[in-house]
């Protein structure tokens, strides 16, 4: 690889201190930014060896020049790391998608504060907590909120001088004791503040205490025999108990810790971030980020852990994580918990980037349908040790009861889709009596040897309904007859006539897989395909000759006539017994005594 002079002077000179390395291109734009142990030791890590992924290869290759920063500790190159990547967003590394689209709550700043949904983010002094990436969840919180305190929904100026003005009447909220009348006056700023600041309890995750106080104001009002008011307050009690039994997933003794759980695919690595408190989880969100290099997966967990604890501002002390990664934030400790609460915690977080990671891929297939199926001919390929994806697969199958009319089909699967354009029927013409092989040798040289012919595009796959027989029958045609080199695969079926095995090989060999797995379902999809295009080919051509044999000896009756009496009356039988009326009712006097006399010669019309 070829470093210009001037790049190989900077690299020879670098400390061996941790830091915070930038690549730049001959533009002098920012194309990575990395962090390190020993800058020396890893940024001449890209230069002395060959790279197996090509994206590191062409980031190496786009290098003009380089700059550092040395810092005194490896926590502050990984702090320095993720600003420099959302200040710079350089191509080559991990990108972050974006998220504006996930709503928050907001705690309005102005007197007698609001409390409602928001995807907007107003400077203006307001709180908010999110974003929430369930709006269900959020939904029920909020209901939850409005449900059990008194906070108004209006949208008044409940400034001191317009309340003192009586500008405003009570509203239905009022009376049906969703809200206290701050409006003209009846709730003083001091009371109504304690109904936010318990809501702001609630999101938060810490409910015990409105719980106790709520039990509390129960026990009060029942000593005091007002018990109406005792049970408005228990269904609130209630209320609030219901979404605590749904959100506690762990013992209390879980309090104020962070859980990291990590995913990822070819493209894209994912984290799902987990906050919780008093025993409650309050926050849930999984982020992607955009694969650029050879990124290790430890390196981009610690970025995403930087990067989430900021987003929403945690300072929790611990933070659970399902593998070991390099975390030297101080105060900061990191647990991989093998049992317990927290081990069911992280599998509850294992369990959402997972399903976020399958939704995904669900939504990228809806978007590009091809890509499913590619993915299984890969596999294919791989199972197989093809040369190359085996975007267009033929197969084969044969039909004849003992011997007699004997057809053949081909099926084209295209990209892992049925073709049916390419789909071909054969009579069988050179064989007599029932031989599979024979017949299966038949088709495909005829099939084969036109298409070399026409110079046609041959196929990737051949895929045989049948076993070593079949396979072997087929071999001999491509490569001692028509000297061509195509792989040839088989499905045999068990005694249950059921697919059971994929051969492949000459002498085949099982190739192990699944009976379940989508790669086997595909390829047995193939095989019904072309089972079934071949049975009914054979079932037409059978009702064919058994239903029209006799018509056929009759002249001056046509196609036309055949079908009106073969749909009448359903079978040759029928027609032969029919009266002379019943039959020119269906084809005219002159036609129906042609038929007639034929299925009566004794008489004389």
């Amino acid at each position: 690889m070829n470093i210009s002079n001037e790049l190989l002077s900077q690299i020879k000179t670098l400390p061996d201190k941790p830091g915070v390395y930038q690549y730049f291109n001959s533009k002098g734009e920012i194309i990575y930014v990395g962090k390190a142990k020993n800058l020396k030791k890893r940024v001449s890590s890209y230069f002395n060896k060959n790279h197996d992924s090509n994206k590191t290869y062409v980031l190496v290759k786009n290098i003009a020049t380089l700059n550092y920063i040395v810092v005194d500790t490896e926590a502050d190159a990984l702090l320095l790391e993720n600003n420099l990547i959302k200040e710079y967003q350089p191509r080559y590394n991990v990108m972050l998608k974006d998220d504006k689209t996930y709503p928050s709550i907001r705690i309005t700043n102005e007197p007698f504060p609001r409390i409602f949904k928001t995807r907007t983010i107003v400077k203006d002094g307001s709180k908010y907590y999110g974003p929430y990436t369930s709006v269900h969840a959020l939904n029920t919180l909020l209901d939850l909120i409005h449900e059990i305190l008194p906070i108004r929904t209006c949208r008044l100026d409940l400034s001191d001088s317009k309340i003192r003005a009586n500008n405003y009447k009570l509203c239905l909220q009022y009376y049906i004791k969703r809200c206290n009348g701050p409006c003209e006056g009846l709730e003083t700023e001091e009371e109504y503040r304690k109904h936010i600041d318990a809501a702001e309890k609630i999101i938060k995750g810490n409910a015990n205490e409105i719980s106790k106080m709520l039990l509390e104001e129960i026990k009060r009002l029942a000593d005091e025999y007002k018990f109406e008011e005792a049970n408005l307050v228990k269904m609130k009690y209630e209320l609030l108990e219901s979404f605590k039994s749904k959100s506690i997933i762990a013992n209390s003794v879980v309090d104020e810790t962070d859980i990291f759980s990590y995913d990822e695919d070819e493209k894209s690595s994912y984290v799902n971030f987990l906050q919780v408190s008093n025993g409650s989880i309050i926050k849930g969100y999984t982020i992607e980020y955009k694969k650029r290099t050879e990124e290790r997966k430890e390196d981009i967990l610690s970025m995403a852990i930087i990067d989430l604890r900021t987003k929403f501002g945690s300072n929790s002390k611990e933070i659970i994580v399902p593998f070991d990664i390099e975390f030297p934030i101080e105060g900061v400790k990191t647990t991989i918990p093998k049992i317990g609460d927290k081990k069911k915690l992280l599998d509850l977080s294992v369990q959402n980037v997972k399903q976020f990671k399958l939704d995904k891929l669900k939504q990228s297939e809806k978007l590009n349908p091809e890509q499913k199926s590619i993915a299984l001919l890969k596999a294919i390929q791989e199972k197989l040790k093809l040369d190359k994806i085996p975007m267009t697969i033929e197969c084969f199958d044969n039909s004849n009861i003992s011997g007699s009319n004997a057809v053949a089909a081909c099926v084209v699967f295209v990209k892992g889709k049925p073709s049916k354009k390419d789909y071909r029927k054969y009579n069988i013409k050179t064989v007599d009596g029932p031989d599979d092989y024979a017949s299966m040798r038949e088709i495909v040289y005829r099939r084969y040897s036109r298409m070399l012919k026409e110079e046609t595009h041959l196929p990737d796959l051949i895929l045989v309904d049948g076993g070593i027989g079949h396979m072997e029958s087929v071999r001999q045609v491509i490569e001692d007859e028509l000297n061509i080199q195509i792989p040839i695969a088989g499905l045999s079926k068990n005694d249950k006539h059921r697919t059971n095995e994929l051969l492949f090989g000459f002498p085949p060999k099982v190739i192990g897989m699944k009976v379940n797995d989508q790669l086997f379902k595909l390829l047995a999809n193939i095989q019904e395909e072309v089972h079934r295009f071949a049975i009914t080919f054979h079932r037409d051509k059978r009702s064919k000759t058994q239903t029209t044999s006799e018509l056929d000896k009759i002249n001056g009756i046509g196609e036309k006539t055949k079908f009106e009496l073969i749909n009448h009356f359903k079978s040759i039988k029928r027609i032969r017994m029919a009266q002379l009326s019943e039959i020119e009712k269906i084809i005219g006097k002159h036609r129906a005594s042609i038929v007639y006399t034929h299925f009566n010669k004794e008489l004389k019309l």
